[in-house]
């Protein structure tokens, strides 16, 4: 780019940078002409991330800038051998990537990202230099063989190299997604201390940036979390389309691990609590193993300063054969509880060991051998001893909250395990087994307040999608001020009758609810996400987006609320923020289907977010294996049509909706404000299945009131 001088301004009395332009600048009439119109456009930006630019001068044939003066150093000089540690690369890439968004949003690309680009002045502030400035030479070659490359041109391309993306190596057109893969090849550096292409000469190192796929940074660098390594791995995709469609996307994944990490860093202590093992003879137990492992990560989270992985992540480490202290550097962790539990009858042996994932060493492990009634002092005894081995202090209110137990009656403790665990799977075959699982509780416990809690979500769920009789809804009504009634101090009671309410359109009192369960529990998915598909379905996006957000920072690896976040940031025209929550979806239920492969809601909720991105066929082929998979289902035909809806397959959308009608659905007010079925309203056949779906809610409100 030419020589930078240091100079003062003796107009100003300012100290200044001045870099002279190279001659194939200064002489081209179009590239000077380019380079003024950004150099204005970035002087208007004024962002504290990117190095100012006063103006372009000329004297006599030599063309200049003058910039501002950043006394410090280079990122280059900042990666020290080995990587950088990770919260040091945090501290730097974040206010990069602020910059680039800024840029990028302002139409400018810098083509030209490397760790000489990139300043942190004395006082410590992060600068990007020449944004909108560089403009690299672009060999015009239609091969991906390297070997057609002229030496010449890339060697005019020495310290620049490595970082330039596949497409610009080309002759292709290239675009801010350029940016993107000098980004990775950055990250990469900075984690690791190498970089991620190599070759002893110029071409060579050409054909590996076309060919290579590089090794992981957590090879080199094990106590790096996984998440960054698929966020570099995106960058560095070689089809531009395959890596983040923007820089504020991946600004949005760098800063999931940010707000993880501080998070983390602001507790006393850590922990993830891990599936407990299956050792029964007939390994049929896994429910009351997940049971137990789940009561005690509930308990936990009671604690203040305690940061307690969710279930959600934790779970994906079932069976694995991955080291503690692996497992605890990919969740973020300094302690791991992990277990194994063998019923037999009325005997239980259940052996726990917590373990520092920094050293390997166990900080405390305890085998019980006890009788089936005594599992929840066992559960009490396992929260005791973790929050005494960290040291931590609990509040009067905290250690009564951690044995805060619903019922003594253990065999409807186990009925209610297996309950919750069918209730999950989103299916009428699910909530009917759940059901019955609820009721079998209760007829042990009538004062089991979470088994009637569940009971009145089951026939919420059942009004919703199987049977819309009023009888089902008032059950759920009066199950969930029953278990109000048992226990008026516990969140999930409220989050069922906030739920209830909403199917009598009771929508003041839903939202009380939903509020009382958020300040028992704050870090409640179920109330924030139900709290926030009220809102939704009452047309209030503004409120359903804060709602999603917060249940996105309890349970950030979620695919579902992913996926309806990047609805309603859609709806609401935030199409970036979208884009990012829908690429979140698919790449959460895809590590969610590795261990659930049998998750049909996971196939049709990251199909709507695959072809919301334009990847169609993909997202039509996820459908129609949700289809095959539960094709009698009314949410799974539901989504379906919303996804055939958006692909423009109009009559098989309205085929799917209609048979979604037929077999029980009655989300009158979902089909009202839905956006993805926004292409068929003035379909004669979608108005007809509205005037049907409203006929039968009044008819059920009506049947409910004379009821």
């Amino acid at each position: 780019m030419g020589v930078v001088w240091k100079a003062l301004d003796t107009t100003l009395g300012r100290t200044v940078a001045i870099k002279v332009l190279p001659d194939h600048l200064a002489t081209d009439r179009d590239s000077l002409s380019r380079l003024k119109h950004e150099a204005k456009t970035l002087a208007t930006l004024n962002h504290p991330a990117i190095v100012t630019v006063y103006s372009v001068e000329s004297a006599g044939d030599i063309y200049f800038l003058t910039m501002e003066w950043i006394p410090g150093r280079t990122l280059r000089d900042l990666i020290p051998p080995g990587g950088m540690p990770f919260s040091r690369f945090l501290e730097i890439a974040l206010p990069v990537m602020e910059g680039i968004i800024a840029a990028h949003e302002h139409g400018i690309t810098h083509r030209d990202l490397k760790p000489q680009n990139v300043m942190m002045s004395d006082s410590g502030r992060i600068k990007v230099l020449d944004f909108g400035l560089a403009l690299p030479t672009t060999p015009a070659a239609a091969s991906d063989d390297a070997s057609t490359l002229s030496q010449g041109t890339v060697l005019g391309l020495a310290g620049t190299l490595h970082y330039i993306s596949p497409e610009q190596l080309r002759g292709q057109p290239s675009d801010q997604r350029s940016d993107i893969f000098a980004l990775g090849v950055v990250f990469y550096e900075m984690v690791t201390g190498r970089k991620p292409f190599e070759g002893a000469e110029a071409l060579e190192l050409a054909a590996s940036i076309l060919k290579d796929t590089p090794a992981p940074v957590t090879q080199f660098r094990p106590d790096l979390p996984v998440h960054l390594d698929w966020i570099i791995r995106c960058c560095l995709e070689k089809d531009p389309a395959q890596r983040f469609e923007s820089a504020r996307a991946l600004y949005a994944e760098l800063d999931v691990l940010h707000r993880t990490r501080r998070v983390a860093a602001d507790a006393e202590g850590s922990i993830a609590v891990l599936p407990f093992s299956d050792m029964s003879q007939h390994k049929d137990q896994e429910y009351f193993c997940d049971g137990i492992a789940e009561e005690i990560t509930n308990a936990l989270t009671k604690v203040r300063n305690l940061h307690v992985v969710p279930r959600t992540s934790a779970f994906q480490f079932r069976n694995t054969t991955i080291t503690p202290r692996e497992i605890g550097r990919r969740l973020g962790v300094k302690t791991l509880l992990a277990g194994s539990v063998r019923k037999a009858g009325d005997q239980l042996r259940i052996s726990v060991t917590l373990t520092d994932v920094d050293d390997g060493y166990s900080l405390w492990s305890e085998r019980f051998d006890r009788a089936m009634k005594d599992i929840f002092s066992i559960q009490d005894e396992i929260a005791d001893n973790v929050v005494r081995s960290l040291a931590l202090s609990l509040s009067p209110r905290e250690r009564r909250a951690i044995r805060n137990v619903s019922t003594t009656v253990a065999e409807a403790y186990e009925f209610y395990l297996r309950g919750r665990k069918m209730l999950r799977q989103h299916s009428g075959r699910g909530i009917e087994f759940a059901r019955e699982m609820f009721n079998q509780a209760i007829a042990l416990d009538g004062n089991y307040a979470l088994a009637h809690a569940g009971i009145a979500d089951c026939m919420s769920l059942m009004y919703l999608y199987v049977d819309a009789s009023g009888r089902n809804r008032e059950l759920a009504l009066k199950e969930s001020e029953a278990a109000l009634r048992l226990d008026p101090e516990l969140a999930q009671a409220h989050v069922a009758y906030g739920v209830a309410c909403g199917l009598f359109d009771r929508h003041e009192e839903a939202v009380a609810a939903y509020e009382q369960a958020l300040r028992l529990e704050p870090w409640l998915y179920d109330a924030d996400f139900f709290y926030a598909r009220e809102v939704f379905m009452h047309g209030d996006l503004e409120q359903a987006a804060k709602l999603f957000e917060h249940a996105c920072d309890v349970r950030p690896d979620d695919y579902q609320v992913a996926s309806l976040l990047g609805q309603v940031y859609a709806d609401l025209g935030r199409s970036e923020d979208a884009r990012i929550m829908r690429r979140r979806a698919i790449n959460n239920a895809a590590e969610h289907l590795k261990v659930n492969p049998d998750d049909v809601r996971a196939y049709y909720m990251s199909a709507n977010a695959m072809v919301a991105l334009g990847e169609v066929e993909r997202g039509l082929e996820r459908t129609r294996l949700a289809l095959k998979l539960d094709p009698g289902d009314c949410m799974v035909l539901y989504n379906a049509g919303c996804i055939f809806a958006m692909a423009g397959r109009f009559e098989e959308a309205l085929d799917s909706l209609e048979k979604s009608a037929r077999v029980g659905n009655i989300q009158y007010r979902y089909f009202q404000h839905d956006s993805n079925l926004d292409p068929l309203r003035t379909h004669s056949r979608f108005q007809a299945l509205m005037s049907t779906l409203e006929q039968r809610l009044q008819s059920s409100s009506a049947g409910g009131a004379s009821s």
